[in-house]
């Protein structure tokens, strides 16, 4: 888009400035590929406009006004005399009449006071906006002296733009023309008497012929606002005033306009070409069509109300604000996250590491880690069936933090992080080093013990009777042992249990697959009784019914199964024994 557009008005008048923004706005480039702006508009439309009294608002108030001669030998015309009152809808000129459409409202206006000889108005933004140029019509003579200023911290701090004056040294103490240092300029042009009504007062924020981009930091400060402000500081009557001696010069004392245009645009820093709402704003009317609103739809990849920022995911190089002169967009770029982070930061030292290539530091899920989410975190490995950039291509390692060995020896994984193996400890056994190999025992931090006790137990005898009822036994099986499991903490015989012989009210077992604990095989690596995996034994223990475990210790009844033992058991159960 061709901002150089906007300094090279020619035109003098209300008519030739519309002319050609229209012209502008036909302009406008697409987003997807250059630099754009959202179209201009007045940013008075659908805003207040703060003023310091309006005529009539103690009560009804006389005036007069004069229109133009029709040549500059004709005589006046007389006055056209009236009243106001800003309680009363058809007497009142308040300052919403400046706001109106030019167009379709040309013959409404705001009128101050007659009793103030300086005036005030004030536009307050609720958002930063992009102010190009100003335009005023008025009714009454235009001001002998005026300001224009603006704010960019929301009415922290001002800065005069322009000065007005018909004799600039007299009023300001300055000379007319271009501004020295950092003083506005001065200008005559829009301060004389003529023409008493619809005389104009113009502002361009940038000079004709100049070429800036409005995106850089030097068109930043020079177009960028977030309050207008406009001083007037002088009356003045129109010269048929004097040449008519029926009207008091107080009916004619007031400032009086008719149109008040501050022409700009969203502030999207070229990264967008549409505008909605910003937080803040409050209509003065129902129908906002034609408001300029202050929140931009970025493009670009960029973010935040302003487009100041780049979208979470694309900070792979710095934010930059588009070129108004070359129309390159500087597009934020995505940062390399192998699709396991949603957002991602920049990075200073890591682009210029890259040699200014790459500086996106990603914020990684799934597990994953890296500056590009490309490895997994410690205790996860790569599944190599599942696709690099799939979510679930990070799995636990799996590995028993007791039974194995840390993949990288200074610390890190608990697998290879390629393909998930366990690297365990010695004496340890199992895909996940969770168990003691054959032969070993004592699964710890240390690993597993090699099995070389000698486990002397002492057998239980089944000479009387009586001591066996005693025991009051929770069962009586007949099982072969599988297999044994130390778990660390205790240990677990698999058995299969082949026929139950007796069993308490309180412990359901049926043939199948049953577990027993050994209470001994953690202090001294063997059960005692002693139970072989493969053998057959006639088993009478105890229960634990908290954890709901079937106890073998020092004081269970174990025996190699004979079909004379487990008769005798029999009957030995139903003779003597009431459980």
């Amino acid at each position: 888009m061709m901002w150089t557009l906007f300094a090279v008005f020619t035109c003098t008048g209300l008519s030739g400035i519309l002319a050609d923004l229209g012209r502008v706005g036909g302009v406008a480039a697409r987003c997807e590929s250059q630099a754009c702006n959202p179209r201009m508009g007045n940013l008075v439309l659908g805003r207040r406009v703060l003023t310091q009294t309006v005529c009539g608002y103690k009560g009804t108030e006389p005036y007069c006004s004069y229109s133009d001669p029709s040549s500059s030998t004709a005589p006046c015309p007389p006055a056209r005399c009236g009243e106001c009152n800003a309680a009363l809808p058809l007497q009142a000129h308040l300052a919403a009449a400046m706001a109106d459409s030019s167009f379709r409202h040309p013959n409404t206006w705001w009128q101050s006071s007659g009793e103030v000889e300086s005036e005030t108005l004030q536009l307050d933004l609720e958002a930063e906006f992009i102010f190009t140029h100003l335009i005023m019509v008025f009714r009454s003579p235009r001001p002998t002296a005026m300001t224009l200023e603006r704010s960019q911290d929301f009415g922290q701090t001002w800065k005069i733009l322009q000065y007005y004056a018909r004799n600039c040294s007299a009023t300001f103490g300055m000379k007319e023309g271009k501004a020295v240092l950092d003083r506005a300029p001065c200008t005559s042009k829009y301060s004389v008497a003529y023409p008493c009504t619809r005389g104009e007062v113009i502002y361009r924020a940038l000079p004709q012929w100049e070429s800036l981009d409005p995106y850089g930091v030097a068109g930043q400060e020079q177009l960028r606002v977030t309050n207008v402000r406009i001083r007037l500081l002088e009356r003045q009557s129109c010269p048929c005033q004097a040449k008519d001696p029926t009207v008091g010069a107080p009916l004619t004392q007031h400032f009086a306009i008719y149109d008040l245009i501050v022409k700009g645009s969203c502030f999207c820093h070229g990264h967008a070409e549409q505008c909605v709402p910003a937080p803040g704003y409050r209509p003065v009317r129902d129908r906002t069509n034609h408001v300029v609103h202050g929140k931009c739809v970025c493009s670009h990849n960029t973010a935040g109300v302003h487009c100041e920022r780049c979208a979470p995911l694309y900070n792979d190089r710095p934010w930059q604000p588009a070129d108004g002169l070359t129309g390159a967009p500087h597009e934020c770029r995505k940062c390399k996250c192998n699709g396991h982070a949603q957002s991602c930061s920049f990075d200073w030292s890591v682009w210029r590491e890259s040699g200014q290539r790459s500086g996106g530091v990603c914020e990684c899920l799934h597990s994953t880690e890296g500056r590009n989410c490309q490895s997994c975190k410690t205790g996860f490995y790569r599944d190599p069936q599942r696709a690099h950039t799939a979510q679930d291509s990070c799995k636990p390692c799996g590995c028993h933090p007791l039974g194995s060995i840390p993949f990288h020896l200074g610390g890190g994984s608990l697998c290879d992080p390629t393909n998930g193996d366990c690297v365990c400890k010695p004496g340890v056994g199992g895909s996940h080093c969770d168990r003691c190999m054959v032969g070993y025992w004592g699964f710890h931090d240390y690993g597993c013990r090699l099995c070389d006790c000698k486990c002397e137990c002492k057998e239980q005898v089944l000479a009387n009777s009586k001591l066996f009822c005693t025991m009051k036994f929770a069962y009586v099986l007949k099982v072969k042992v599988l297999s044994a499991h130390d778990k660390g903490s205790h240990a677990e015989l698999e058995v299969k249990v082949q026929k139950v012989l007796s069993q308490s009210t309180k412990v359901k077992i049926q043939k199948g697959r049953v577990t027993l604990y050994p209470e001994s095989w953690t202090a001294r690596g063997c059960t005692c009784p002693i139970l072989n995996p493969g053998g057959e034994y006639l088993v009478a223990g105890h229960a634990d019914r908290k954890q709901n475990r079937l106890i073998v210790n020092m004081k269970s009844f174990v025996k190699p199964w004979r079909a004379s033992l487990g008769r005798k058991v029999l009957t030995l159960m139903k003779k003597d024994c009431t459980w």
